[in-house]
């Protein structure tokens, strides 16, 4: 392995940072440091099978006594209900969609990664392990990676014994694809729908065990508070979406499953609904929020055709297998039809600035340099304001080489979706595509067990930070999910319920009563204010200011001015806000209150994040540091350390978060500035 040296894990190889610049010095109020208190030691390839008969087991007599929550049912946790309900908990499952199978996980297009090494091209557990390591900037813990990387080969058993379609080859043998930052191929796939397959089957395992009596479901419900008794996890406040009830739910533990945060942004390729409200009531409670500066913008999505949008569609990074990524030469071609230019005068530049692995770099990568030739006034498409946001995406030489068949095979679906949503036909024009937010790889701070700092808090999927460091690469997502949900949790939780039967509390416990009381009180808030503005008006505008400020490319002085600009916004929120309706039904004006007003306030500390972090490192591209040539540059010796936040009050009464850092050491692989050149 090029630039890699093998090291079983045993020798610290860098030194802890030590953070000498303070940009963001006056907004937040320094912690002390943290650690994982559970992290495995020893050689890296023995620590999960090590750490699993270290844990604790729980007899199955004492398993029908325990109650565990769960709040979302995506891949992380479906699957997680699936196993826990197999193993003989009593699990409650919420979700607020009206049946499981529309969690956002059903929308993943390209595929799972699975270190199987199928096509003997190379790859490895290890290989995994150091791609998605790099592929992070060197952001993440390496324990957790490792063991995302272990475990992926077991997913795929798991999926295929499940009836999974994965796609195959012409002998009948399961087939793989390439995804970015990558040079085997290692990607799974069920042509351009595989998030919909895996989640169909989490979904019939987790009915399984409904139907055994083991899982109740409870749909149509959003967490809106956690309950913390005598300072661990006990439970949830939830309100019924149909009849507007404030319900308790209480339990002896609880996992958060609930996904990512990226429609702080507004326009997003996640669900309208995907939204922050379960992570961030559970850091308001005091669950640290790690590293939420850093989000994924996708370099494949349609392009923003106007202001009138309200979401934004993926097109899947498979398609960068064949498909391949351009702009005119000249600024004068822009206007002109794509197949009218020859192309002497292309720029493939992709592959003219990274050749070794061309139009497959990373997503943080191939955004940034979309975001560069469109800047330099290259970009293709219909003006958006004075702005032309669109790159080429073609398929003329794939056509040629494979026929018109051979591409439907792999990509028909996502081509009639692009054809539907803009009214082109790629097979005989080029896509347009431009970067647009995805995936984000903060989230809740969790150890190796999957625990938050609070006790009894559990945490998986992309809700909590733990695995993809500042920049996730390709199928990795579908990866982690199910990993937490069949594999880890399940041999993490049970050392926590092991200490079980806990004692039992009811609703009339003083801690559950307030939680009751402060859901309630903050809807007749909502439900009162009577101003004039809808609260997609104040999700739109706050959008606005994160994708301009804390978009592709952060500064300091954007970041500041991003800051008051968002304060100034939490002020008008709270007394310009108007919501239809009352609290007694049906009422989506209601829920978007709730949901806009926490991703104010996680906006807010995503800049302060982002200000204090004056480097650059995967997906969080700071304008002051980079290379000559316009690359990322980390700083290390500062910065290699996950930031993980405590609430500390709102800003509008004088609060400020509580930076507590853990040091990001590493003993299995060497910290190097990236290279796909």
């Amino acid at each position: 392995m090029a630039g890699s040296t093998f090291h079983e894990g045993l020798t610290p190889l860098n030194s802890a940072p030590t953070q000498t610049s303070d940009d963001a010095h006056d907004y937040y109020t320094k912690g002390d440091k943290i650690v994982d208190a559970v992290a495995p030691t020893g050689p890296i390839a023995d620590r999960w099978t090590t750490r699993r008969f270290e844990n604790r087991l729980v007899n199955p007599a004492n398993r029908r006594k325990l109650t565990v929550i769960i709040v979302g049912t995506g891949l992380a946790g479906g699957a997680a209900a699936a196993t826990l309900g197999e193993a003989g908990y009593n699990v409650k499952s919420f979700c607020y969609q009206d049946s499981p199978r529309r969690a956002h996980s059903i929308a993943a297009q390209g595929g799972i990664n699975a270190a199987k090494n199928y096509k003997e091209d190379g790859d490895s557990t290890f290989r995994l392990f150091y791609d998605t390591v790099k592929g992070g900037d060197y952001r993440a813990r390496e324990s957790n990676v490792y063991r995302l990387a272990e475990v992926s080969t077991n997913i795929i058993d798991q999926c295929v014994a499940q009836g999974v379609p994965f796609a195959r080859d012409y002998g009948g043998l399961l087939d793989n694809r390439s995804f970015g930052g990558v040079q085997v191929s290692r990607t799974f796939y069920a042509r351009g729908q595989t998030g919909q397959q895996l989640l169909i089957g989490a979904y019939q395992a987790m009915e399984r065990q409904v139907a055994a009596g083991t899982v109740t479901q409870y749909t149509r419900h959003e967490m809106l508070e956690l309950v913390v008794v005598d300072g661990k996890a006990r439970g949830i406040i939830a309100r019924d979406l149909v009849t507007g009830e404030i319900e308790t739910h209480l339990a002896d533990v609880v996992v958060l499953a609930s996904g990512g945060y990226g429609n702080v942004f507004f326009l997003s390729t996640n669900a309208m609904g995907s939204n922050v409200t379960a992570a961030w009531r559970a850091h308001r409670k005091g669950a640290y929020m790690a590293n939420p500066c850093y989000t994924q913008i996708h370099p494949t999505c349609i392009p923003v055709s106007g202001e009138h949008q309200s979401k934004l569609t993926l097109m899947s990074e498979s398609l960068r297998n064949d498909g391949r990524i351009w702009v005119p030469k000249n600024r004068d071609d822009c206007d002109k039809d794509p197949r009218d230019i020859p192309e002497e005068d292309r720029d493939y530049y992709l592959e003219r600035i990274y050749p070794s692995f061309g139009n497959l770099v990373p997503r943080d990568i191939a955004s940034r340099q979309a975001k560069n030739v469109c800047d330099e006034g290259r970009g293709v498409g219909p003006l958006v304001g004075d702005f032309r946001r669109g790159v080429y995406l073609d398929f003329t030489d794939a056509i040629a080489r494979y026929g018109k068949a051979g591409v439907e095979e792999k990509y028909d679906n996502l081509f009639d979706m692009y054809e539907r949503i803009t009214g082109e036909n790629p097979y005989e024009v080029p896509m347009r595509i431009y970067p647009a937010v995805h995936y984000v790889m903060g989230g809740l701070w969790v150890d190796y067990h999957l625990q938050s700092n609070l006790p009894g808090l559990f945490v998986t999927g992309e809700a909590n930070f733990s695995d993809h460091g500042a920049n996730r690469l390709g199928a990795s997502a579908l990866m982690q999910g199910l990993a937490d949900g069949y594999f880890v949790l399940p041999n993490t939780i049970r050392d926590f319920l092991a200490d079980g039967p806990f004692p039992a509390i009811d609703e009339s416990h003083p801690e559950v009563v307030a939680a009751q009381t402060s859901v309630k009180e903050r809807v007749d808030r909502f439900l009162s204010i009577g101003g004039t503005r809808s609260a997609d008006s104040f999700h739109r505008e706050l959008g606005n200011i994160m994708w301009e400020y804390c978009g592709m490319e952060r500064t300091e002085p954007g970041l500041r001015k991003a800051i008051d600009m968002i304060r100034e916004l939490k002020q008008a929120f709270w007394s310009d806000l108007k919501v239809l309706g009352t609290g007694d039904t049906l009422n989506q004006s209601l829920e978007r209150a709730g949901r806009v007003a926490d991703f104010i306030e996680l906006g807010e500390l995503m800049c302060i994040d982002a200000l204090n972090r004056r480097e650059s490192c995967g997906g969080h591209f700071r304008g002051e540091s980079q290379t000559e040539d316009g690359e990322a540059l980390r700083h290390d010796e500062e910065f290699a350390y996950v930031a993980a936040w405590e609430w500390g009050g709102d800003s509008l009464e004088g609060g400020q978060p509580v930076l507590h850092k853990e040091d990001l050491i590493y003993t299995a692989i060497e910290m190097k500035q990236r290279s796909y050149k």
